[in-house]
């Protein structure tokens, strides 16, 4: 166990068992507390990825301007990795790596730290989520991974990335959607915003064609939130709907962004609309109501 602490770090095994991980706290501690012996020049050819790495496109130009820097300046932090079988796994730092290829290093300073995969997973995810945004799909797949792998709940996970549990709920429902509509979210041909109506739905021919759409005719995300959307019919705006009362306009919006679904209250009832079944769990997962 003091093998283990000490591989660690002071005061790593207290962030990982933390509630919320943040990403600049973990790398302080571990510079930090890292000795002049601690820190090492290691051979780029030595590295490999994180293998829990989500992230599967890189910004090149991104890259480049880092690349620039590192060829001016050199590189200031330290990257952190792990020794594996043959070489070392990158832990944080990946882009450092790239950049410095790019930049025709061979060598870059590095901390070794023995985390364990839970940890190596955490660590990925948070680098990409609080340093350079994923891809909505790159997230979904991320979250994906770590409540199988981890046998973490929604509500769990929420507290672990520092993003609401509606948030990871809406991401989720994105891996409903057929490839091609997913590979037209990676290519941002439509949005987030689109992608989440288009995921209540169970039709996957009518989610393509729908998608299809979408691109061709340029339709607002406004227009489909403002929509009734089904498997029979394409885009139907609902008219002459009843006012809501105005003394609840407050809690009506705080539900519609917890529940992202309609919500009307009148006549002291909560109405909440839903789609069909798959959108039904999904507001009483939300809710956390167990059939």
């Amino acid at each position: 166990m003091e093998t283990k602490k000490r591989a660690l770090g002071k005061g790593l095994e207290q962030l990982f068992n933390s509630e919320n991980l943040d990403l600049n706290s973990f790398e302080k501690t571990v510079y930090e507390n890292a000795t002049n012996e601690e820190i090492m020049e290691i051979s780029l050819e030595e590295l490999r990825p994180n293998p829990y790495q989500p992230r599967k496109v890189f910004n090149d130009e991104s890259l480049d301007d880092l690349a620039s820097s590192i060829k001016e300046h050199g590189v200031f932090q330290p990257i952190i990795v792990k020794k594996s079988i043959k070489g070392y796994e990158i832990i944080a730092g990946e882009r450092r790596v790239r950049a410095s290829k790019k930049a025709g290093l061979v060598k870059i300073p590095a901390i070794i730290r023995n985390l364990n995969d839970e940890q190596m997973m955490e660590i990925a995810l948070l680098e990409n989520l609080q340093r350079e945004n994923l891809s909505a799909i790159e997230e979904a797949i991320a979250y994906k991974s770590m409540l199988e792998k981890l046998s973490l709940t929604q509500d769990e996970l929420s507290k672990k990335v520092g993003k609401s549990r509606s948030h990871i709920t809406n991401i989720l429902g994105l891996l409903r959607l057929p490839k091609e509509v997913q590979e037209m979210v990676a290519n941002n041909k439509i949005s987030m915003g689109h992608a989440r109506v288009l995921s209540k739905l169970e039709n996957d021919q009518k989610i393509i064609e729908l998608a299809r759409e979408i691109v061709e005719k340029k339709i607002p995300v406004r227009e489909l939130e403002q929509s009734s959307v089904t498997e029979d019919k394409k885009i139907k705006i609902e008219r002459h709907a009843k006012p809501s009362d105005p003394n609840y306009k407050f809690i009506e919006e705080l539900l519609r962004e917890k529940l992202d679904t309609k919500v009307k209250i009148n006549d002291k009832k909560i109405l909440i609309s839903f789609n069909n079944n798959a959108d039904l769990n999904r507001i009483l997962e939300i809710l956390n109501i167990k059939e």
